[in-house]
C-alpha cells in the first residue's frame, strides 16, 4: 500500500520515560518512512519532551512539531522555536485534516 502524501496526525500526553511515548515516537518515524506527512502535538506531561533528542530528530526528519502553549505556560518552559506553540484548536484542526488521528496516553 503506497502512503505517499497521506497525513498522520499524533497526540502525546504522557512524558517522555513513559513506554507509550516511545511507542508514539516510533509510529512517527515509520510513517515519514513511507512517505507520510507527520504532525505531532504534545501535551500535558509531554511538553517537555519537545526536548527529548528523539523529538528533535523527528523534527529534523520532517515531522511538524506542536506543543501546548498552556501546557508549557503551567510548567515555565520557554516557549521557543523548538515547536510551533498552539492551543486546541490546532489539535481540532489537526483532527480533521489528517487521514488518520492517534493519540498515546
Amino acid at each position: 500500500m503506497n502512503l505517499r502524501g497521506k497525513k498522520l496526525g499524533l497526540l502525546l500526553s504522557i512524558s517522555p520515560d513513559h513506554v507509550n511515548f516511545s511507542h508514539g515516537v516510533g509510529l512517527a518515524e515509520t510513517a515519514l518512512a513511507s512517505g507520510v506527512e507527520v504532525y505531532l502535538y504534545c501535551i500535558d506531561e509531554a511538553v517537555p519532551g519537545i526536548q527529548d533528542p528523539r523529538i528533535i530528530r523527528l523534527k529534523e526528519n520532517g515531522v511538524r512539531l506542536f506543543a501546548c502553549a498552556y501546557g508549557a505556560h503551567k510548567r515555565n518552559l520557554t516557549m521557543n522555536d523548538t515547536a510551533l506553540f498552539a492551543g486546541l484548536t490546532v489539535v481540532a484542526d489537526l483532527m480533521a485534516d489528517t487521514d488518520r488521528f492517534i493519540s498515546f496516553n
